[in-house]
């Protein structure tokens, strides 16, 4: 029997729908709390509707379908967004202000705001995928030779182990490597392992899984850079000349939007690779 849900709209899109334009009204109307607040609950509105929508599209989401998963992504985004901040405590690209001053309420905060990122791109990913997007692309299937495998390893072991150990002039000048290393890296094993991989995905001639991911990655960066402009309580970037050379996207030098979308499938390749070492299916 067909399921008569399937397809429609949830209700929780037009509550997450109702939960942006409160935060666009409160942030206009410069409400000290939204203002502060800003970022984890646009955000989380966004998801919402996102799901929502990716429902209505495909006739299956993350919340609707897979609500177990749903739950843990969260978790799973917030510690490998923990790695990002190690890594920039050597390299220095980003230092955040207007943060609330009481330690317990600050990180409250940060684990909201770092608990959005991963949901964020998967499900914009998937609303994606329901319009359509890429559908019809293909390239010729090429099995991934083991050299092939094994230099995409090391060279993600190099881009992820180098730019720490370098002299501090230079350290942050070397943040791209990080933002493509966890790709070189883990895809690899993704592969070997059996979990879900955009390497795989390709040489089977299928490229729209990685397409896709790098489209939403620049979609949410769009919009992550955007309401970041707004927010009391944010990030400030501190990117040296020649990356930052005075051209921007709101306070994002223009080059650094280049990294949102190999960042998106760095968190495919971290979410996978963390899903089958807990446990895969039979964990969630």
């Amino acid at each position: 029997m067909k399921d008569p849900s399937r397809g429609r709209f949830p209700w929780y899109g037009w509550l997450g729908a109702l939960i942006v334009l409160g935060a666009e009204t409160g942030l206009i109307l410069r409400q000290p709390f939204i203002s502060r607040w800003f970022t984890p609950i646009v955000w989380t509105g966004y998801i919402l509707f996102a799901d929502a929508l990716s429902f209505r599209l495909r006739g299956r989401s993350l919340i609707r379908s897979q609500p177990r998963e749903a739950l843990m992504i969260p978790w799973l985004s917030v510690g490998c967004w923990l790695i990002f901040e190690l890594y920039n405590v050597r390299l220095g690209n980003w230092y955040y202000v207007g943060v609330p001053e009481n330690p317990w309420v600050r990180n409250l905060a940060y684990l909201w705001s770092f608990a959005t990122i991963f949901p964020a791109i998967f499900e914009t990913a998937d609303v994606l995928e329901g319009l359509g997007l890429f559908r019809r692309v293909r390239v010729s299937p090429r099995p991934m030779t083991p050299l092939g495998s094994a230099l995409s390893f090391l060279l993600g072991i190099a881009f992820l182990t180098i730019p720490p150990i370098l002299p501090a002039p230079a350290r942050p000048y070397t943040f791209a490597f990080v933002w493509t290393g966890f790709i070189l890296f883990l895809e690899p094993v993704n592969r070997h392992l059996g979990a879900p991989s955009c390497y795989r995905a390709w040489e089977e001639g299928n490229p729209r899984p990685a397409l896709l991911l790098l489209a939403a990655g620049g979609v949410c960066g769009l919009l992550w850079e955007f309401w970041n402009y707004w927010a009391t309580a944010g990030w400030r970037y501190t990117i040296p000349w020649p990356l930052d050379f005075g051209v921007y996207y709101f306070r994002m030098p223009v080059l650094g939007m280049l990294g949102f979308p190999p960042f998106a499938m760095e968190c495919y390749a971290m979410y996978h690779f963390l899903r089958r070492m807990l446990g895969g299916e039979k964990f969630w």
